[in-house]
């Protein structure tokens, strides 16, 4: 990525982004750290942490990388406890940790399946936010990562932008919570050909039928969320709270 196209609103500023090895979340630690930003980058895996950080360390950012399992408690507090030993704050806070693990309709979905979309993609990000807490700064940022499947949740994909509407929910309510010192708002992306949807890489007569209903006749990239991720969390959101931006190519999401 071109380094010098961006400006330096993070210089000085700790971001910590959950599930950050690859894909929205790799994008986003990346555009944060051409931007200035300390980065802590983690995911489930050891080399896949360890290939994250080579990849930005290869771009001059300054990076720190801590495996983490959101649902795993001891590795949350790990995150955070790493994070304050290393640069003594946080700034930023990017919850983007997310599973989909079944394309059943709700009432045929297994309980266990049910428990881990919840625990996961709802679940972690407050109890992330409880750890982390403690440490952000007066004028710190979070941005949770939810989907424009919060708005009507597709057959295929139903539970999971259930869970993806609690976020909206905990998005206004964290805002009013940890007002005025942080604020908090919400990025929803539209279809993005990641690994975690590669239904959209795969099929091209899903792709091309989904294209056709963005009103830019196109998908979006990984990149364009880390854009609207990087506003949202710098100073030049200093007066946007509680908000939910929705990324989508202009796809139906509300009025």
């Amino acid at each position: 990525m071109d380094k010098s196209k961006f400006g330096k609103r993070y210089e000085g500023k700790v971001a910590i982004v959950t599930a950050s090895t690859q894909g929205i979340g790799f994008s986003i630690a990346e555009r944060l750290g051409l931007e200035g930003a300390s980065v802590v980058v983690s995911s489930r895996k050891q080399n896949n942490v360890d290939e994250a950080v080579e990849k930005l360390k290869a771009q001059g950012i300054e990076v720190l990388g801590v495996v983490c399992h959101v649902s795993n408690k001891q590795q949350r507090k790990n995150l955070i406890d790493k994070t304050v030993q290393k640069y003594g704050k946080i700034d930023v806070v990017v919850s983007n940790a997310a599973a989909n693990p079944s394309i059943d309709d709700i009432l045929q979905t297994q309980e266990s399946v049910l428990d881990k979309l919840w625990e996961i993609n709802v679940k972690s990000s407050i109890l992330i936010l409880q750890d982390a807490a403690p440490h952000l700064q007066k004028g710190s940022s979070v941005v949770i990562i939810s989907s424009f499947t919060a708005y009507q949740p597709p057959a295929t994909m139903a539970m999971y932008g259930v869970t993806k509407t609690a976020l909206l929910g905990l998005t206004k309510a964290l805002a009013a919570e940890m007002a005025p010192n942080t604020r908090v708002n919400c990025v929803a992306p539209g279809f993005v050909p990641t690994s975690f949807a590669a239904f959209l890489t795969t099929n091209d007569a899903i792709r091309k039928e989904i294209e056709q209903r963005t009103l830019l006749n196109r998908l979006g990239t990984t990149q364009d969320m880390a854009a609207a991720t990087a506003f949202l969390a710098s100073d030049d959101a200093s007066y946007i709270t509680a908000e939910i931006l929705v990324v989508a190519g202009g796809m139906p999401s509300r009025l």
